[in-house]
């Protein structure tokens, strides 16, 4: 199993708007169109001063997987326009790393 991590960061002011896009657009579309290799997608949201940090997990059965997601150059960070507006920063690239004990959550995917 693979986990996909991203980060990006938006103001305080616009963290509500990027959660509530994430939730009703992209996680929506992401699993509406990626069935074979994909487990699921969390979000992880924390406050640090004057900004807020996200950080989303994706989970895929293999780097095959996350090619089908987001292409040949399966790091480049997969930024819709409208997140680019909402966020002050974010990664261009993700990381992936080998799940060696998954959680309980994703315990059926190995």
């Amino acid at each position: 199993m693979i986990c996909r991590m991203w980060h990006g960061w938006t103001s305080v002011a616009q963290a509500d708007a990027y959660e509530t896009f994430l939730r009703e657009e992209v996680v929506r579309g992401i699993a509406a169109r990626l069935t074979v290799g994909f487990h699921g997608i969390e979000l992880l949201r924390r406050t640090a001063g004057n900004e807020v940090e996200f950080v989303t997990l994706m989970w895929f059965d293999s780097i095959d997987a996350v090619r089908a997601f987001a292409g040949p150059d399966y790091e480049q960070a997969v930024i819709l326009p409208t997140a680019r507006r909402l966020l002050a920063r974010f990664d261009d690239r993700a990381t992936h790393f080998e799940v060696r004990i998954p959680g309980p959550a994703h315990r059926h995917a190995t």
